[in-house]
């Protein structure tokens, strides 16, 4: 695997982040709402490539869904039900960090839905997709794909990095015993539910940085947005002081300056 050199990358990442926050100042602006769908392989660089493209976005306008496991209430609901509430207002970017997809992947894949339930899915899904861009939404969906080997190895490094291990569970183990499963799993949901008003874009990411340069550089190539002139700022004169002192600080409770021992 040929990785792209470290200064080209952040080069190139820090002018498409540049790109970014132009992107964010035309959605607020113009009141466009925004959706982005990551799915894929579990280790397949879709949570680095969410950090990297949120990094200088407002939390107002651009921010996560991440949802956890449905409640016993959130089972009994319209499958799409949960899902409908996370999505943006006039001025908003969502970006999905797993979606409604869960039950074409996941769920098919380990059981925790039935023959009815994913096949309901399946018909269900592109009509709800063709709805929300028939009003207005611009949606975008991208398959982070990695190969068994390249999963194999993210997994063993998350497994022996103790900051990172939090990021395996269970479920992300079963996943390579399960490869071929979750395959054809895969390619029956793009059968279904690749259609032309929401189509799947799918992102090579056995090197990380590629994959997070190749997938925001098509982002923004897929928005007509332009740059919005702002209104120029300047810091106002700071007024003369009007006598007013602050009060000795051991009136308060200091933190300890943890900073200062680290010198010794």
């Amino acid at each position: 695997m040929k990785r792209l050199p470290k200064k080209i990358y952040e080069a190139e990442l820090l002018r498409l982040q540049a790109e970014l926050v132009k992107l964010q100042e035309w959605v607020r602006t113009e009141k466009a709402r925004v959706v982005v769908v990551f799915e894929g392989r579990d280790a397949a660089g879709k949570g680095s490539t969410i950090k990297r493209v949120t990094e200088y976005l407002n939390p107002r306008v651009a921010r996560i869904a991440a949802l956890p496991a449905p409640t016993e209430r959130e089972r009994t609901q319209w499958y799409f039900q949960r899902y409908v509430e996370h999505l943006p207002a006039a001025g908003e970017i969502v970006l999905f960090d797993r979606s409604w997809y869960n039950r074409a992947g996941v769920e098919r894949v380990m059981g925790f839905c039935t023959n009815q339930e994913y096949a309901r899915f399946l018909h269900q899904c592109p009509i709800v997709e063709r709805l929300l861009v028939e009003d207005g939404v611009l949606l975008r969906k991208y398959w982070f794909s990695v190969s068994d080997g390249e999963q194999e190895n993210r997994f063993r490094s998350r497994l022996e990095d103790p900051m990172r291990r939090w990021k395996l569970s269970p479920m992300d183990l079963e996943s390579i015993s399960r490869w071929e499963d979750y395959s054809r799993a895969k390619d029956e949901m793009f059968v279904h539910t690749d259609i032309p008003e929401a189509p799947w874009y799918v992102v090579e990411s056995e090197d990380k940085r590629s994959a997070r340069i190749n997938m925001i550089a098509h982002l923004l190539s897929t928005i007509p947005y332009h740059e919005v002139q702002r209104l120029p700022l300047e810091l106002p004169p700071r007024p003369p002081s009007k006598g007013y002192e602050r009060p000795p600080r051991d009136m308060h409770t200091q933190i300890p300056d943890h900073a200062a021992q680290l010198p010794r």
